[in-house]
């Protein structure tokens, strides 16, 4: 592989610390600022949809620039945003930060996406996706738990300090180690991005960001209260819980790794299989989320089935916007995250309505069905379509 994505995984690395850490030290930054679990949980909900917003509007205002000074700029905004997280005085100040930190994410995996497929063979595509995105993942399995017990020792704002100095090594390994590639030599501002809108007239296009939004959404739904669920229906101590989300962050670097090599070989099928065991693995957790046994088990599968989505589901999208895929790669990371606030938003209903911290599981086995369903009616209108246009083909009169 080649060396620049060592650089992307790092800005990886370190965009997830700051997406998942949050949800380790919720209980502590509740109660600093005196708010509720479901207000606090607004620095999750409220970060995914701005990685939404930034997803799509920064990538549509960047699309004729070089590439690599995009993914500069991006992880400058990143430090920033975690600058003003760890100094918050107040937790609209916190969210600020949340915010303006999540504004570079969406636009980073999108364009980085990109970046990474066009380093390596169109065969090797999504094994490079997943290689950007095991910076993800091990910031899952080694970032996430140091950041919570560092946290939990020394006050949530150092984690966040923590944070910022990784961003700044990114930075520099960007400049690096990512070669300049232009996105289209000689395009005006207008024409680069009217091409790239085309790719939304392809109603797979669409179809893919419905599928990341509710396949994805399911499992994150589920996980952004685990600390509760850990605790209070499992019955671990809360300081065990940064070592059990490191079993969590194993599950993911290993579906992230296998997930990507199973989409190079065959993308639909393995897709479809992914999202069926992942909605079996949540109600299975659901079910027996009192067994700690059965917890940890279920962690582990939850994340390795909840990201080895992710590579096939970028490629995806990817392959139906061939000719314009920079824009639709970054509406899909807008649909990730789309996915997360809803799962947030809908897990913070369940439990506000009394149903208990098993509730968002439950209902994140729902949201992943619904991915499923979705992606079977995407995959039957393909073939639909192929066959259509095959016949249409043969009844063409020879010359």
């Amino acid at each position: 592989m080649p060396i620049g994505l060592l650089a992307l995984a790092v800005g990886g690395f370190g965009i997830g610390l700051t997406e998942f850490v949050i949800m380790g030290l919720l209980p502590e930054v509740a109660a600093e600022f005196d708010v509720t679990e479901s207000v606090a949980g607004y620095l999750i909900s409220g970060y995914a949809l701005s990685v939404a917003v930034g997803a799509i509007a920064l990538t549509a205002a960047v699309t004729r620039f070089d590439r690599k000074r995009v993914l500069m700029a991006l992880m400058i905004l990143f430090i920033g945003g975690n600058m003003l997280s760890a100094l918050a005085p107040t937790y609209e100040a916190m969210l600020a930060g949340r915010i303006l930190a999540a504004l570079c994410h969406g636009a980073f995996f999108g364009i980085g996406a990109v970046v990474a497929s066009n380093m390596v063979a169109p065969a090797k595509r999504a094994g490079a996706i997943a290689m950007m995105f095991a910076g993800l993942t091990s910031a899952n399995v080694l970032g996430v738990p140091f950041g919570t017990f560092l946290g939990q020792q020394f006050g949530w704002r150092s984690t966040f300090w923590a944070i910022t100095v990784i961003g700044v090594i990114a930075l520099i390994g960007i400049a690096a180690l990512v070669p300049d590639t232009k996105a289209r030599e000689g395009d005006a501002p207008a024409t680069g991005l009217r091409i790239e809108m085309t790719a939304f007239r392809s109603t797979q296009v669409w179809l893919s960001m419905a599928i990341t939004i509710l396949g994805y959404g399911g499992m994150f739904g589920a996980f952004t209260y685990i600390a509760y669920t850990l605790t209070d229906v499992s019955g671990f101590a809360s300081t065990t819980v940064p070592w059990l989300l490191v079993l969590f962050g194993a599950g993911l670097f290993a579906g992230n790794y296998v997930g990507g090599k199973l989409a190079d070989r065959a993308l639909t099928t393995s897709l479809t299989a992914i999202l069926a065991m992942l909605t079996v693995v949540l109600i299975v957790f659901a079910a027996t989320a009192s067994s700690q046994i059965m917890t940890v088990l279920s962690l582990v599968l939850m994340g390795a089935f909840g990201f080895a989505t992710v590579p096939a589901l970028q490629t995806r999208i990817m392959n139906y916007a061939s000719s314009a895929p920079t824009l639709a790669s970054g509406a899909n990371i807008a649909a990730f995250n789309v996915g997360n606030a809803l799962g947030a938003w809908i897990g913070g209903i369940t439990i506000a309505a009394g149903l208990g911290y098993t509730s968002p599981i439950w209902a994140g086995a729902v949201i992943t069905a619904a991915g499923l369903a979705v992606l079977l009616f995407a995959t039957s209108l393909h073939n639909r379509q192929q066959k259509s246009g095959a016949a249409a083909a043969q009844t063409v009169p020879s010359r």
